[in-house]
């Protein structure tokens, strides 16, 4: 049986915990391994170590860091293989979707080997007489990152190499579903020259979670997960003066034009509704057909999902692999008959769909329902699944207001071939992220990632220019050098206006 442990001050945790989880294999439905349950003193232990380490390390060299991180970006491009083999064994997407996983995780990896430039403060010179003002940003110690189980290696990769390139020491806690990508990620990290200590993983549940938010030591919280959650981490860590970025759940609306090329975007659909079992938080979960194409719409994803493979991942002819457990695939099917039960209709019913599987698997195929109104719960619940809604709106102002009256706020996209049409969905749409024409619109790493009103509980979004930000605090810095000594004190409050300049000249 696989063990999986901590990973603390540069290496693989010695202890025995008491308290264990199990992890399986969705695909098969057979338990895999053993995760340790992290206790209030192995957090204590690895913030400790994190803290020990961080004076060494904000005082290395920007370039020994950018060293350190492109050694790391090729370790992990080297790896990246063996890290979706083991997305694939705990989580269940196929591996093309896992190798997509790291390919994006990788790319903010890419983008915090540019921290020389990205660290880089301002000057002014003479905003005085004599007087100049600088800017720089500087770590703020011991963060912190809780991920989720979707995107194993990819989220923690949107921390921790932004937080370790800036100078900060990091504690990781992932999800106990499928914990293992975190300690390969750990592995090469201390293969490429990072130091003992400078990151740290603590497997377990909610203890780990609580003690990471409450630690004095602990400066900042990055958090990943389900609005629930999100807004227990931000109200707990912020509560605790901490600087948190907290990114919930999402029920991201893809609206679809009568003059869109709706063969296109009915394989957008069908993919970012379907892909990785629709366990992700910018998958489109409500697809809005406007002005009377959804039954096309609903013909031609019919259509795609008969030749739609559901199969484990490890098998290179599937599409869509299983759901991560047990009880998550039952909550998911649940939804078929509460949406019934409403007044929808199941256009698509997954339950019935072949499956190239072994039978103990987390399976359920993909699902639409059609004839979805907002008031249904199906519309309502962040179902994080193969459940593809359907609503019927007769406008384009209708679908923005359906987005607007939505609670969340993560990502919404238009399918569409009229430019006036496209701008003023991308003005108007109440969410953090948009695509046009583009169903899943995550951003590249040199841009930032996070949503609005119940989708994000803090004010920086995650990785590119806020993730710098988030893990870094300014300080401005006036100064003069010239005439020191020549000068008489003033009770007046410094200005720059003309009346001060021989105060400020010490005259």
């Amino acid at each position: 049986m696989k063990r999986i442990t901590h990973w603390i001050d540069g290496k693989p945790f010695s202890g025995d915990g008491e308290r264990r989880g199990k992890v399986f294999d969705p695909a098969t439905g057979v338990q895999s391994g053993e995760v340790g349950f992290a206790s209030v003193a192995e957090v204590d232990e690895a913030v400790t170590a994190a803290k020990a380490a961080f004076p060494a390390w904000r005082a290395t060299s920007l370039a020994k860091r950018t060293t350190i991180l492109f050694a790391l970006r090729e370790l992990i491009a080297k790896h990246s293989s063996d890290l979706a083999d083991l997305i694939v064994s705990e989580h269940g997407k196929v591996k093309s979707d896992a190798a997509g996983e790291v390919a994006r995780g990788l790319e903010v990896v890419e983008y915090a080997c540019g921290i020389a430039h990205l660290m880089k403060g301002e000057f002014s010179e003479n905003v005085s007489t004599g007087v100049n003002v600088h800017s720089v940003r500087q770590p703020l110690g011991v963060v912190a990152g809780i991920t989720p189980f979707n995107f194993p290696a990819m989220v923690p990769m949107w921390m921790f190499p932004l937080a370790i390139a800036t100078g900060n020491t990091f504690v990781l806690k992932p999800s106990e579903k499928d914990p293992s990508a975190s300690i390969l990620l750990a592995e090469l990290t201390a293969e490429a020259g990072v130091p003992q200590g400078v990151l740290n993983v603590v497997q377990g549940d909610r203890v780990a979670v609580d003690r990471i938010l409450t630690h004095p030591d602990v400066a900042a919280v990055s958090f990943v997960g389900s609005t629930s959650i999100a807004r227990h981490i931000y109200e707990t860590a912020a509560r605790e003066g901490k600087r948190v970025q907290a990114l919930g759940g999402a029920k991201n609306h893809m609206v679809v034009l009568p003059n869109a090329d709706l063969a296109a975007a009915a394989e957008a659909a069908v993919s970012a509704g379907f892909g990785s079992a629709g366990e992700r938080c910018m998958a489109a979960s409500v697809l809005v057909a406007v002005g009377g194409c959804g039954d096309e719409l609903v013909s031609r994803i019919h259509e795609r999902v008969n030749r739609l493979t559901v199969g484990p991942g490890t098998d290179a002819r599937s599409e869509m692999g299983p759901l991560v457990t047990s009880e998550h695939r039952d909550k998911v099917v649940s939804y078929l008959g509460i949406g019934e039960a409403e007044g929808a209709k199941i256009a698509i019913d997954g339950r019935d769909h072949d499956i190239s599987g072994e039978p103990g698997g987390y399976w359920l195929g993909p699902c639409l329902i059609d004839n979805v109104t907002e008031d249904m719960k199906v519309y309502i619940d962040e179902i994080f699944g193969p459940v593809l809604s359907l609503v019927r709106v007769d406008s384009l102002e209708d679908a923005i207001g359906l987005i607007h009256r939505n609670g969340y706020g993560n990502g919404a996209a238009i399918f569409t071939n009229d430019g006036g049409a496209a701008q003023l969905f991308e003005t108007e749409v109440d969410a953090g992220m948009v695509g046009i024409n583009v169903a899943i619109p995550v951003p590249v790493a040199y841009y930032s990632f996070g949503g609005w009103n119940s989708s994000l509980f803090g004010d920086l979004h995650v990785y590119g220019p806020d993730g710098v930000k988030f893990y870094t605090k300014g300080k401005a810095v006036t100064s003069r050098w010239q005439n020191i000594g020549q000068h008489h004190s003033s009770l007046n409050f410094p200005t720059n206006a003309p009346t001060d300049r021989a105060t400020a000249q010490g005259k």
